[in-house]
C-alpha cells in the first residue's frame, strides 16, 4: 500500500504562481509512474500533468501546456507541480496519483491509477 501526502496550494491572484508537493514514505518510489489531476465543482477528474518513473518522458494536458511542471525527486519520494501564470480556470481541487511500475498506458484516465493523495486546493482568484 502506497500513502500519497500533499502540500501546497491555497489562494492566488491570477497571474500567481503555486507549487504542489506529493510525497510518500516509499524507498520504492522511483518504480511508480506519477501524474496529477484536478476536479472543479460540478465537473469530472481531470488529467494535468504525467511523468514516467525516471523522468524520462513528460506529459501535459493542453489546458496547461507551458504553464505547469511535473518533476520528480526519487531521493526525496516527492512529485512536484510547479504552477505559474495562473488563471481562475486552473481553480480546483488537484490529486496526485500514482501507479507501481510506470505510468499505465491510458495514463490521461483517472481510472487507471491505484494510489491517490488526499486532493489540496488550489484557488485563483481574478
Amino acid at each position: 500500500q502506497v500513502q500519497l501526502v500533499q502540500s501546497g496550494g491555497g489562494v492566488v491572484q491570477a497571474g500567481g504562481s503555486l507549487r504542489l508537493s506529493c510525497a510518500t514514505s516509499r524507498s520504492s518510489f522511483s518504480w511508480y509512474g506519477l501524474s496529477w489531476f484536478r476536479q472543479a465543482p460540478g465537473k469530472e477528474r481531470e488529467f494535468v500533468a504525467a511523468i514516467t518513473r525516471f523522468g524520462g518522458r513528460i506529459y501535459y494536458a493542453d489546458s496547461v501546456k507551458g504553464r505547469f511542471t511535473i518533476s520528480k525527486d526519487n531521493a526525496k519520494n516527492t512529485v512536484y507541480l510547479q504552477m505559474v501564470s495562473l488563471k481562475p480556470e486552473d481553480t480546483a481541487v488537484y490529486y496526485c496519483a500514482a501507479e507501481r511500475f510506470e505510468l499505465p498506458g491510458s495514463y490521461q484516465s483517472s481510472s487507471e491509477y491505484d494510489y491517490w493523495g488526499q486532493g489540496t486546493q488550489v484557488t485563483v482568484s481574478s
